[in-house]
């Protein structure tokens, strides 16, 4: 265990000098499944988050922070994935991983102690920030970045439009008896409501804070079954399909606690704090099987609740997902898990 709480002994054991592994087998990573932005991004923000000085974490901020700026193309687009052998691929998109990287970008940029560092990042975020996309996460997890930029480049005009813009492609709808803003439920939903909320705070717009806030308590509801997180499959869910549902993965759960943690720090009431601690305890054990969702030896987050028991592999989106939620609760509640 480590000054800033975390157990960090499995994030690093999936880690090598190009970057993290996405993939695991049990607890090992399976090399032949190379790596990937969406994982390493994620990875960049949690340690940008720990604030730790000790040399490991440093040197893994170095490493995620070189693979995702290769990952970038001259148009400002991202390749996802590289394998062991250093070799990128597909062509550069702009899908999800898009949108992580921009997330990460800004993360650093607006954290790292190293200034030249954030200032590298800064100029990256600003080569890929100008382009836009109709999908609705790719531009949400882009706009997390730029909120980090707003942070503390407040008149930055780059950021300000994608925040925007990111708020822009949520669809709102007036549907009482089904107020999120897609036909159903999918993944990292709670990043929505983050968003809504991010955006009221630095436009000033005490209506879009509320509008988040309302939409995170309606999501709550939904995810909790019997004083517990009982979060959206993997397949999705919506009205009136059964609940509970599988396979649960960890992101859910990760969404969640960042959404709450936001909405505490907008609003300061402490009922975001409860449901921060909700998220803690699931990977206690407090979910529909009541099983243990990491290993306390090592810090690693197991790949989902599935209607068996649980998936034993450990990979990275779930290990990162675990140090998250584990991050969370040690700054917000000053508890390690």
């Amino acid at each position: 265990m480590t000054s800033h709480g975390l157990n960090l002994r499995h994030l690093i054991s999936m880690s090598d000098s190009r970057g993290l592994f996405e993939h695991a087998e049990f607890n090992q990573p399976r090399k032949e499944h190379g790596y990937c932005v969406d994982d390493v991004a994620r990875g960049l923000v949690l340690l940008q988050r720990i604030a730790s000085e000790d040399l490991r974490s440093r040197e893994l901020i170095k490493i995620y922070f070189n693979f995702v700026s290769k990952a970038q193309a001259l148009d400002g687009h991202f390749i996802n994935r590289c394998n062991v052998s250093g070799i990128w691929g597909p062509t550069a998109q702009m899908g999800d991983h898009w949108g992580r990287a921009l997330w990460a970008l800004g993360t650093v940029a607006h954290q790292d102690p190293d200034r030249e560092l954030a200032k590298f990042a800064l100029n990256k975020f600003d080569i890929s920030a100008p382009h836009r996309t109709h999908h609705l996460r790719p531009m949400i997890y882009a706009g997390l970045g730029a909120a980090e930029i707003l942070s503390y480049l407040p008149d930055h005009e780059v950021a300000q439009k994608l925040l925007r813009a990111a708020v822009n492609v949520i669809q709102r709808t007036p549907d009482q008896g089904w107020p999120w803003p897609e036909a159903r439920l999918s993944y990292g939903n709670a990043v929505i409501p983050e968003i809504l909320m991010l955006a009221g705070h630095h436009f000033s717009e005490p209506k879009l804070i509320s509008e988040g806030t309302t939409l995170l308590r309606w999501l709550v509801e939904v995810e909790t079954h019997n004083d517990h997180f009982s979060v959206t499959p993997f397949t999705g869910w919506s009205k009136g399909e059964v609940r509970p549902a599988f396979d649960q993965q960890p992101i859910e759960i990760a969404a969640l606690v960042d959404a709450c943690a936001t909405a505490f720090e907008l609003t300061k009431d402490n009922e975001w704090l409860n449901y921060l601690e909700r998220g803690s305890d699931w990977f206690e054990g407090a979910n529909d099987l009541a099983i243990q969702m990491y290993d306390p030896i090592t810090g690693a987050g197991f790949d989902g609740v599935i209607a068996t028991g649980r998936n034993e592999n450990q990979g990275a989106e779930s290990t990162l997902s675990y140090l998250s939620v584990a991050q969370r609760k040690h700054s917000y509640l000053g508890v390690s898990i």
